[in-house]
């Protein structure tokens, strides 16, 4: 069977990377994207891969915070690749730090590139998955969107937001057999925890049950299995967090 045309945001590195080159492995055609151009390398490493594996890949360079150009990539993916199918939104930023001190510009910043980002990318691809009847989206939350963290008010806002536009979209749009669920990571080891020393690190990971941080790799498996699972495992928050929380 043909594999679903994929986007993935936030694809240069991380989760975003391992997922776009989990799903490129198992034959999925994918459009990826990230906000950096000095991160675009990474972006044709994967293009790279689909090109040997016989798959078209779209990449693209532009903040999805932006409604225009967000629907710059989305008009490309489906020209060079078809309607799109699965969405999954991973694009985010990070902010630590007192909120007393978080300025206006740093707040919109973090709205638009986690929260705002997934509205634009909803909204613009959702048309495809209505006229198909079917469609599958992924949004990559945290357990900080659960319970909240000290420090990292502004994250912990927008993936709570997440979770909620989780729960109330997938209502609405269940009777057009799609199917949105979230997936609220714990530690993961990407970029984003590499500012911990190993003292912190080592302290952190007593925490987990499991005894470590996760991989990037094992929450692109898990984002395959949903990919695959039936549709009518909707409107869940799916915490990824090795007991953690």
């Amino acid at each position: 069977m043909d594999k679903p045309v994929t986007i993935i945001t936030g694809a240069s590195r991380g989760i975003g990377y391992a997922t776009a080159d989990y799903l490129i492995s198992n034959g999925c055609p994918v459009g990826i994207c990230c906000r950096n151009p000095e991160n675009e390398v990474y972006l044709q490493e994967l293009k790279s891969k689909a090109q040997r594996n016989g798959l078209p890949c779209t990449t693209f360079v532009g903040d999805m915070g932006d409604y225009n150009i967000c629907k710059e990539f989305i008009e490309k993916v489906r020209e060079e690749l078809g309607p799109i199918e699965v969405l999954i939104n991973n694009a985010a930023v990070s902010y630590i730090g007192l909120f007393q001190d978080m300025m206006p510009d740093e707040w919109n910043y973090i709205l638009s590139s986690n929260l705002t980002s997934v509205y634009n990318c909803i909204n613009l691809t959702l048309p495809d998955m209505i006229h198909k009847h079917q469609g599958k989206i992924i949004n990559l939350s945290s357990v900080w969107g659960i319970v909240g963290a000290s420090c990292e008010v502004a994250y912990s806002a927008t993936k709570g937001g997440i979770n909620a536009l989780t729960r109330s979209l997938a209502k609405e749009v269940a009777p057009s057999k799609i199917q949105v669920n979230a997936i609220a990571c714990g530690a993961i080891d990407t970029e984003m925890n590499h500012f911990l020393s190993k003292e912190d690190r080592d302290l952190l990971e007593q925490e987990i049950p499991y005894g470590r941080m996760g991989r990037t790799s094992e929450v692109a498996k898990f984002i395959w299995q949903l990919m695959e699972s039936s549709n009518y495992l909707t409107g869940q928050v799916i915490s990824f967090d090795g007991g953690w929380i």
